[in-house]
C-alpha cells in the first residue's frame, strides 16, 4: 500500500490516511468540510460545506495524479435527505459530464455536526 497525503486538503483528524493506493485503486477517506488549514466550517451553509468537502476530495485525487474522471465510486453521507437535490446540483457542477457509481446515504448526524461527508474510490 502507498499512502497519499497533501496539504491542499484537510489533514486527517484521527488515525487514518487521506487516501491509500492499493493495486490499481485509490481509496479516499471520508472528507468533511474542513479547510486545508484545519479550520472547521460547521456554521457554513450546506452548499458551502459540500463545495469544501468535494474540493478536498478533488485535491487528494490530484495529489495521487488523478482527476475527477478517474472516480469509480463515490459515497456521500448527508445529514438529512432534504440535502440530496442540492448535493446533486453541486456534484454535477464540480464533476461535469463524468458519472461514477454513487450512493447518497441520509444519516441522522455527522461528526462535529457537519451536514456532508464524502468518500470515494478511483482508478489508478
Amino acid at each position: 500500500m502507498k499512502i497519499v497525503s497533501t496539504d491542499t486538503a484537510s489533514p486527517p483528524a484521527g488515525h487514518y490516511s487521506q487516501a491509500v493506493i492499493h493495486q490499481d485503486s485509490l481509496y479516499i477517506s471520508g472528507q468533511l468540510p474542513v479547510s486545508p488549514d484545519g479550520t472547521h466550517n460547521i456554521e457554513a451553509s450546506f452548499t458551502e460545506q459540500a463545495h469544501i468537502a468535494l474540493s478536498n476530495l478533488l485535491a487528494i485525487l490530484n495529489a495521487a495524479g488523478r482527476t475527477a474522471s478517474d472516480l469509480v465510486k463515490v459515497t456521500v453521507y448527508v445529514a438529512g435527505i432534504k440535502y440530496w437535490p442540492a448535493f446533486d446540483e453541486i456534484y454535477c457542477e464540480m464533476l461535469g459530464s463524468h458519472r461514477p457509481a454513487r450512493a447518497v446515504v441520509p444519516v441522522p448526524e455527522l461528526h462535529h455536526g457537519y451536514l456532508v461527508e464524502i468518500e470515494a474510490v478511483a482508478r489508478m
